[in-house]
């Protein structure tokens, strides 16, 4: 990896799959983990990301990335959303905007589009526009949360 220098995206299978589960033990316990295989890999000289979280309500997301942040030491960390709420099927381009401006806010790294069909099918052409349509917006509300130069201009 490090004689390429790939990146190693660390996924986090415990994510939360609705926001009951958000923030719980394994969630956090799996995060040690990827907090552990970042240390490895740096000793190494190879860099990586942290994905996650998942479904996570909009007063627990600083709580997330302030542990992930911690806990993997600022490796970068990137999301889908978090989706906010679980009850929007057909609209998590939305829903997960929405946890993806107030994340970008908090300091993620990347933000990864969500389209409407996120949990009903593959997209289509339009479902992918609207994703990332909705995830330029998020990620320019990030920006001027931020006071990012240029983000007020635009």
């Amino acid at each position: 990896m490090k004689k390429y220098g790939v990146s190693i995206s660390l996924g986090d299978g415990l994510r939360p799959g609705s926001i009951a589960d958000a923030n719980d033990k394994a969630q956090f316990s799996e995060l040690e983990t990827l907090g552990e295989l970042t240390q490895l890999a740096w000793k190494e000289d190879i860099q990586v990301m942290i994905e996650g979280p998942g479904h996570v309500p909009m007063n627990l997301i600083k709580e997330n990335v302030d542990l992930q942040t911690k806990i993997c030491q600022e490796a970068p960390f990137y999301t889908l959303g978090p989706i906010v709420t679980d009850i929007a099927p057909g609209y998590d381009h939305i829903t997960s905007a929405i946890g993806a401006a107030m994340i970008g806010w908090y300091g993620t790294a990347m933000l990864c589009y969500v389209t409407p069909k996120e949990h009903l099918g593959l997209p289509n052409k339009e479902d992918v526009k609207q994703g990332v349509i909705a995830y330029k917006i998020a990620a320019h509300a990030a920006d001027l949360a931020k006071g990012h130069p240029g983000a007020i201009d635009r």
